[in-house]
């Protein structure tokens, strides 16, 4: 299975981060290869590697820094490809999230946990000695918060067996299937070339991070504008008479993301299908917003606006993957 792209939307802007760490890598790596001479000339690769890369019992003497170097070296040209595609087509949505420099630190922290985790397995096992390179660590921990973040995001994947085809893979199922993979090869293979522990270490700070963060503390999100804890008492659920094939839904609280001249609220909502051509509608008296499905009278649901928000023109509503977006411009 091999990702080509998702279909989760960015909504502010390009993630030139994400470009920055991608174009960094790829420099560092045309450097390798022309100091290297393709890696053929291995004096110079271990050079390379064992000064600038992750070597485990040098970690614990203190060469913290060389795990953060060895984040932009790699061993191969399908080592950085593998690791640039997983980069892009995952990274720039962590990016959008959690906003540009909140996003190169977590990058980094996410590579770094990585590393040291590897290098207590490393040095555990009796390959201290050995030096690791590559951004599979930092990339995991983007994996990781993915699935926390977008967990109804479709992965456009090519699979390649007995024939080559492409299909969608939610990524509640995607990326597990990886992360299951990671383990099931770190045990038969321990001592092998790959640094799985430092995949599987990376996962695991990244999904935590971005629960944690998603759970106690959105206001560190890009945008978001925390509701209060009164936000949606008034908020109702649409008519099961109405739409007799979409089970109850629940709701949770709106990330609300204000620019200049904009508003745009997202919510996460369970369970609906079927749901086409919505339109949002402002109701001044209750200051509230009511979604509407095509020709449906009853609002799908009520979302109750603060009371210092001013809309004047509601500019696009869609639903995608469990997330309805709504933005609005400022009167």
């Amino acid at each position: 299975m091999f990702p080509i792209h998702d279909d989760t939307p960015r909504l502010h802007g390009r993630p030139y981060v994400n470009y920055s760490l991608i174009a960094l890598n790829v420099i560092i790596f045309i450097w390798e290869v022309s100091r290297t001479n393709f890696f053929r000339n291995e004096l110079i690769v271990n050079e390379i590697f064992f000064t600038y890369g992750t070597v485990p019992d040098l970690v614990f003497q203190g060469d913290f820094f060389a795990i953060v170097t060895s984040m932009f070296l790699h061993g191969g040209v399908a080592h950085i490809i593998g690791n640039m595609v997983f980069l892009y087509i995952f990274g720039d949505n962590i990016e959008d999230r959690f906003g540009h420099f909140k996003y190169l630190i977590l990058y980094l922290f996410w590579g770094i946990a990585a590393g040291i985790i590897h290098s207590f397995y490393a040095v555990s096992v009796g390959g201290g000695d050995i030096p690791a390179v590559g951004a599979s660590g930092a990339i995991s921990g983007v994996l990781g918060a993915y699935l926390i973040l977008f967990p109804r995001a479709k992965i456009f994947t090519i699979i390649i067996a007995f024939f080559v085809t492409t299909i969608r893979i939610p990524a509640l199922a995607y990326i597990p299937i990886w992360f299951i993979l990671q383990v099931v090869f770190s045990i038969l293979n321990p001592e092998g070339g790959v640094a799985y522990l430092a995949h599987i270490g990376g996962f695991v700070v990244g999904a935590g991070v971005s629960y944690l963060t998603k759970s106690f503390f959105p206001s560190f999100f890009q945008g978001h504008i925390d509701g209060g804890s009164n936000y949606l008492k008034k908020s109702r659920g649409y008519s099961r008479r109405m739409y007799q094939d979409n089970p109850r839904h629940s709701i949770s609280q709106p990330d609300i993301i204000e620019g200049d001249n904009y508003y745009e609220i997202l919510v996460e909502l369970k369970g609906l299908r079927n749901i086409h051509n919505l339109r949002a509608m402002y109701e001044p008296g209750t200051h509230s917003l009511q979604i509407f499905s095509e020709g449906s009278l009853n609002p799908i649901v009520s979302i109750p606006l603060r009371e210092e928000m001013r809309i004047s023109i509601i500019q696009d509503v869609s639903y995608i993957n469990g997330i309805l977006r709504v933005r609005m411009l400022k009167s």
